[in-house]
Parts: structure tokens; sequence; C-alpha cells
């Protein structure tokens, strides 16, 4: 039967052969049934074929009832099928682009997750054998099965695979890979030093959005890539090329090299020039872009004081965040802050800290406190408002810092509660945005304290906090 399905010509014969033969047919014979059908509809003239898509050959063939009597099968047997006849058909069924709400996706998605524990590394590593594809890794990428899937084998599999296979994927292929690393916090060495070699062998094909996708793995995980010292030039003399086609992705770009404290001169002086200003200034991103701008400019005056070229004019700069990040209000109730709340309205009072206070140039603070020289936490109310939080509208990080410096035997202390997403996956390095966030604030003369979360998680009751 394998020798037949496999010989057949046409989709019609394919079909013809697994359902009117059901009592040859066995598990491992679905899954080559489904890759046949994907690579004889991709010979097939046409429009390409893509998920619930009803037009050309491929939505023709996802239409017959043959096929439709070929998926009840699977569905019906595949609580029986071994774990590598379950991959290998979701695998062929991602391939073939059958919609993720398709019943036979959502069945073999169901069997693969409660399966996830039995899995071996041949069940998962075959997903990145020799007959991947780009599509069908575009399409297994945006399965939620591997999304979910973040278990330790898989990430192996997947970095002994990609360095092999990565000339042969697509830009938007990559891109996929390192949505899915940056999502997952995923600080491994090998995926991530193949994408920085992908980006500096393509990079100057490529065009800015696609760069930025590429390059923010690397500030996510607060990892300099191993080909640093060739790609950062690229990267700069690329933005020096394409920084006005897309000023969003530009300044997107811009800020995950600042996160890695790298600071290309060049490219500052164009995106603080008034032309790129103005451009920015028309067009439906400009708050955005703004805020980028001002969150850069800070980072120019607290770390690259060297920087002699144009600045971000004043009237343009905004707080980089009015409030707390997404992740943070979405992880609310998984975070320590609610206990370390408690404890400190428990130990001095809730006039004495401020909770989620933004501070210029826009970082918004776990908790803010004042301690003066003798070691008493001070009430905030009795706290010059202008020495806790100088205005938007002032030269951000010079204002601050003076602000700061005048009261030179008062401390602002600043508690950072640093919960798991603060971190790279099983690790204990801060993202790149937070650790940029700490370099920031003790620069502006705040006195951090961390609370990381494996800490916190040790702490038995409200006394102990």
């Amino acid at each position: 039967m394998k020798r037949l399905i496999e010989r057949s010509r046409s989709v019609g014969e394919v079909l013809r052969w697994v359902t009117q033969n059901p009592g040859k047919v066995s598990a491992s014979h679905y899954p080559i049934a489904l890759h046949k059908l994907g690579q004889l509809l991709q010979q097939q003239p046409g429009p390409p074929m893509g998920a619930g898509d009803s037009r050309g050959p491929a939505g023709q063939v996802l239409e017959q009832p043959e096929f439709h009597v070929l998926c009840q099968a699977i569905v019906s047997g595949c609580a029986k099928f071994d774990n590598f006849s379950i991959v290998n058909c979701l695998y062929a069924a991602a391939a073939l682009g059958l919609p993720g709400e398709s019943p036979l996706v959502r069945v073999l998605e169901d069997e693969s997750r409660s399966r996830l524990g039995r899995f071996n590394q041949k069940d998962v590593s075959m997903v990145f054998s020799s007959e991947a594809n780009n599509k069908a890794l575009e399409a297994i990428f945006s399965s939620q099965l591997f999304y979910e899937n973040r278990q330790e084998r898989f990430i192996r599999s997947m970095a002994e695979w990609l360095p092999r296979k990565a000339e042969n994927l697509t830009p938007y292929t990559m891109a996929l890979i390192a949505k899915y690393v940056a999502r997952h916090r995923l600080r491994e060495p090998r995926l991530l030093d193949t994408i920085a070699n992908f980006l500096l062998k393509r990079g100057e094909q490529l065009d800015s959005k696609v760069i930025q996708k590429l390059v923010f793995p690397f500030s996510r995980m607060n990892y300099r890539p191993s080909n640093h010292g060739e790609l950062f030039p690229k990267l700069e003399a690329i933005l020096e090329q394409k920084a006005g086609s897309s000023p969003l992705a530009t300044v997107n770009i811009l800020m995950s090299m600042f996160q890695l404290s790298h600071f290309p001169q060049t490219v500052l002086h164009q995106v603080f020039s008034p032309g790129f200003i103005t451009n920015v200034m028309s067009s439906p991103y400009a708050l955005i872009v703004r805020r980028y701008l001002s969150l850069l400019d800070a980072a120019v005056e607290l770390e690259f004081r060297e920087y002699s070229g144009p600045r971000l004019d004043p009237r343009y700069r905004v707080l980089m965040f009015e409030h707390a990040l997404t992740a943070d209000e979405a992880n609310r109730k998984y975070s320590y802050k609610g206990l370390v709340a408690e404890a400190l309205r428990q130990l001095v009072g809730e006039e004495c800290y401020r909770q989620d206070e933004v501070l210029p140039p826009g970082y918004c603070t776990d908790f803010l406190l004042w301690i003066n020289r003798s070691g008493t936490v001070l009430p905030l109310s009795r706290v010059p408002a202008a020495s806790r939080a100088p205005p938007a509208t002032s030269p951000v990080a010079v204002s601050l810092r003076s602000s700061v410096l005048a009261l030179t035997s008062d401390l602002q202390v600043v508690l950072s509660v640093n919960d798991k997403w603060h971190y790279c996956q099983n690790s204990d390095i801060l993202v790149g945005s937070r650790a940029m966030r700490d370099r920031h604030l003790r620069l502006l003369g705040y006195c951090l304290v961390q609370l990381p979360y494996t800490e916190l998680e040790k702490v038995s009751g409200i006394e102990e906090a």
C-alpha cells in the first residue's frame, strides 16, 4: 500500500487507494497519503495552496467526498495510532494547508497534547527532518500545538536542525522562527547565532520590517550574537540606506541595538534630523515613533555621552510608557507585586510608597520609596513633586539627574519585582528591555533593590514578606 500511494500520479488515485481499501490501510499509511496529496497539489497549476482557501486545485480537493472519508478515518482511528504516526499526520496536515479549525487538525492536536509527556526525541525532531520545506514550517510554527510545547527536547531538536538548514529557508520562515524564539524568551545561543548568520548573509536583500523581526530576539534575550562585530556595522550601513523608507521599523531596530548597548552614530544623525521628524509627524504611527525617539534620546544622554549630533527637539518629547506594560497587566494575577504591596503597606504605611509610578523618560517602577540619611522612609507627600518626577516637557535626563543630585543626602529607592516573564526562559538573565530600564534608573541616581520571583516564591505568609 505504501508503494502504491507513493507511486500515484494524481490526487484521485491517492484517494482511491486509501478509501477503497480500508482493510489494507494502517496508521502509518495515512500521513504518507496526506504527504503525497500535498506534493501533487504543489505540482498542479493555479493559485498557491493556502489554509482554508476554497479556490483552485487545493480547494477542490479539500471539498471532495473521498478526502472527507480519508479525514474521518484518521479522526476515528487516531487514538490508536502510535506517537510517530500522530506527529507525522499533524506535520502532513500542516504542509497540506489544512485550516487550524478543521476537525482533523483539532483532533490531531488534542491527541498530541495528551501524549506530550510520552513523546520521545524522534517523535518531536522528525518535524525538522530533511523533508521539511518552508511552507510546512510556516504552517507548523503557526500551530497552537508547537507554541504550547516548549519542552527542552523540542528546543534542542530545533537548535540542532536549524544551523544545517538555514540557507534553504525563506526570510519569512526565519522570521517565524525568530518570533517563536522571542515569544518564549528562549536564550539558546545556537538558535540566536543561526538567525544572526542568516541576517549577516542576506541583510542587504531584506526590507526593514523583516530585519526588525530578525533582530528583535537578540535584544529580547539580552544576547549579543557571536558575529556581532560584523553584524552590527552591517546593520548600521543598511539602516543608513533604508531609514526613511520604514521609520517605525528603523526605530525598532535602533531600540534593539540600544538595549544591547550599541549606539550607531550615523543612523542617529538621520533619525533625529528635521527631515526624518517631519516625515514621522505626518504618518499614522507618529505617536509610537515619538515615544521610541524620546526613549532613544534619553538613552543617548545617559549612555552615549560622546555623541555630538542632532537630538530630539524638546517639543516632541513624550513619555515612552504612560502606565504598566501590557504584559505586566496581563500577568498581574501571577505577579508577586500584590504580596510586596501588602507587606509594604503593613511595614511603612500607604503614604510611604507609590506603586506603578511612571518616571521620565517613561519607565514604570513597581514600587518607589524615599529614604533619608538616617534610614527613615518618608511619606512621599512630604517630598517635593519636582524631585520625584520632573515634567516630561523638560530635558528628561538632565532634569531628573539634577533633581536627584540636589538631594544627595536622600535616596529615591526603587523596589523592582522581577516576575518569571521578566527573565529569559530557565535563566536568571533579565530580558533586554528590563535590563536597559534598570541601567537607566541607576544612571539617573535611583537605588535599585531587586526582588526576584525565585526568592519571593519561597516566602511563606505576609510576616515573612
